[in-house]
């Protein structure tokens, strides 16, 4: 006897294959349509922020080519310090006739030849001209300060002392190495080693979060940026040592200062980020790659740039770093108290800009994360 199977006698589940595929057509359809709106929802949402990223990132690259092009096409030695011993007539006279025929050059008087020698040696001259008992004059220079400024002041002092119809000896007291006769190994290694600094804060930012979210993880944060700071030091070391030949003495000291350098741009780095997330990237770049590197005084000596970026090796961070490396390869730690000084500043400075930031950032987005839009804490 048979008996007709109706829907209702159907195993719990079946569908005819007709049915099943009309319902998956339509589905389909309406899933993918539900997904291309919340496409274009989220893109909609993205728009502004990429619209400022691009924005920012024209801005760096405008004012990159306005601060290196404005800065350095030209360069305008003006005030050039040369240190003059008072009561040195024959050679406070030749400064003074090239004073009043142009600014190139800035005397600088000191009371004894003892204290002109140490202006000498602590960076605060280039060069020290003196006269001789047989009516000649002596310019002592440092090259290692700066090669183009005391190339300047020789050139300077070399035609006065013809005009004058005087001899002139000329002796370099502080060279620089002869495998970087234009003095600027120091300047890019600076600038090497401040990039690996602000280059592993932001690989750190973009994995971990900007800002940590408690105090243990901005420690590791810290302590691994020091480990990375040591390494880095100690390779830079390695390479402007035995791997190139450039300096063969004081290279713990070298390494020494690269980390500190590595580790000062980094903590700056993590700091502006802990605060204003990855857009503060860009406010970094802009100070110590866009400002920082024609103001280190590393391309040229401070007085060949214009005026706005005379005295910015004295606070940024490749301009301490570049002044430190001189002082401790050539000049035997003389003028690198305040390099020092200045570079341990702005890592503390830094280390206690990502604390707060933690403090503040990093526990509200961890309990934005605990406790998401729309459930209220318990």
């Amino acid at each position: 006897m048979l008996r007709q199977v109706g829907p209702s006698a159907r195993a719990p589940g079946f569908r005819s294959l007709p049915a099943r595929a009309m319902e998956t057509h339509i589905t389909g359809r309406s899933g993918n349509k539900l997904a291309g709106v919340d496409e274009e929802a989220r893109d909609r949402d993205r728009l502004p922020r990429t619209a400022a990223l691009l924005a920012g990132t024209l801005a760096l690259a405008v004012a990159f080519i306005a601060a290196y092009v404005g800065a350095l096409h030209r360069p305008d030695p003006r005030d050039i310090p040369v240190g003059v011993v008072r009561g040195d007539q024959r050679a406070q006279s030749v400064l003074t006739a090239v004073r009043d025929r142009t600014d190139t050059i800035e005397p600088i008087r000191y009371d004894t030849p003892r204290e002109a020698d140490d202006g000498l040696t602590g960076r605060e001259v280039y060069a020290v001209l003196t006269s001789t008992v047989d009516g000649a004059l002596h310019l002592i220079t440092a090259s290692a300060s700066a090669p183009a400024a005391t190339g300047v002041v020789t050139d300077v002092l070399t035609r006065a002392a013809q005009q004058a119809q005087t001899p002139i000896e000329v002796t370099d007291e502080v060279p620089v190495s002869t495998d970087d006769p234009r003095g600027l190994v120091p300047f890019y290694l600076a600038v090497g080693l401040v990039l690996g600094g602000y280059l592993a804060s932001t690989v750190l930012g973009i994995s971990l979060g900007t800002a940590p979210r408690d105090l243990r993880r901005a420690g590791l944060r810290i302590a691994s940026l020091a480990v990375h700071a040591v390494l880095l030091g100690a390779g830079a070391a390695v390479l402007v040592g035995p791997v190139f030949g450039i300096w063969d003495h004081d290279l713990v000291a070298v390494a020494a200062v690269g980390a500190l350098t590595v580790l000062a741009a980094a903590m700056v780095a993590a700091a502006v980020q802990g605060w204003l997330g990855l857009f503060g990237t860009g406010l970094v770049i802009l100070l110590l790659v866009v400002l920082g590197n024609p103001g280190s005084g590393g391309i040229y000596a401070p007085e060949f740039l214009p005026a706005a970026l005379r005295g910015m090796h004295r606070w940024n961070v490749p301009g301490l770093a570049t002044d430190l490396l001189k002082s401790v390869v050539y000049f035997g730690w003389r003028a690198g108290r305040w390099p020092l000084a200045g570079l341990l500043l702005w890592t503390a400075l830094g280390v206690v800009g990502l604390l707060t930031a933690t403090g503040v950032r990093g526990r509200r987005a961890g309990r934005a994360e605990v406790h998401p839009a729309g459930v209220d804490p318990p």
